[in-house]
């Protein structure tokens, strides 16, 4: 029997905001372009903001050309996991994990093994570029909900 392939990539950071306001980024698909660490989310076309289990929202991408994607929320559990994915069926995951000083360890994880065709994937070398966009986007998010929870103390 030959070993299964890992279809699975994923960064961590550190982030010095408590779980509700990165999760409070996440939820909100208006700040995905923000947060994106590609470079190839344009704009919000359509949401049903905040999300929650089920949700759908539809971002511009560009990658070469500019096309659309729609998103369905697959996985929610506030403040702790929200992982979502588009019709060719690979996943983002973003597991978030309070510590005791009141920052969060985030997990973002891309998931290719349920894409409809992985290797095509593997082929233009999807999963090794995603990495340094995680770990963008995750400087980013931490950016962003530092600066929110900086907010609260003033």
């Amino acid at each position: 029997m030959a070993a299964s392939k890992q279809r699975t990539v994923s960064v961590e950071r550190l982030i010095a905001a408590p779980a509700e306001k990165i999760f409070a980024v996440l939820t909100d698909p208006n700040r995905h372009c923000e947060i994106d660490g590609s470079g190839m989310l344009t704009r919000l076309t359509s949401s049903n903001a905040p999300l929650t289990l089920g949700s759908t929202f539809s971002m511009r991408v560009k990658l070469g050309v500019s096309y659309t994607v729609k998103n369905r929320v697959l996985e929610f559990e506030e403040n702790r996991l929200i992982t979502w994915a588009h019709w060719q069926g690979q996943r983002w995951s973003y597991r978030l994990e309070p510590q005791p000083d009141d920052s969060t360890l985030v997990r973002e994880t891309m998931d290719w093994s349920t894409a409809k065709m992985p290797w095509s994937i593997e082929l233009l070398r999807g999963h090794k570029k995603a990495v340094p966009s995680m770990e963008k986007t995750l400087e980013r998010l931490a950016a962003v909900a530092e600066a929110a929870s900086g907010d609260d103390q003033s």
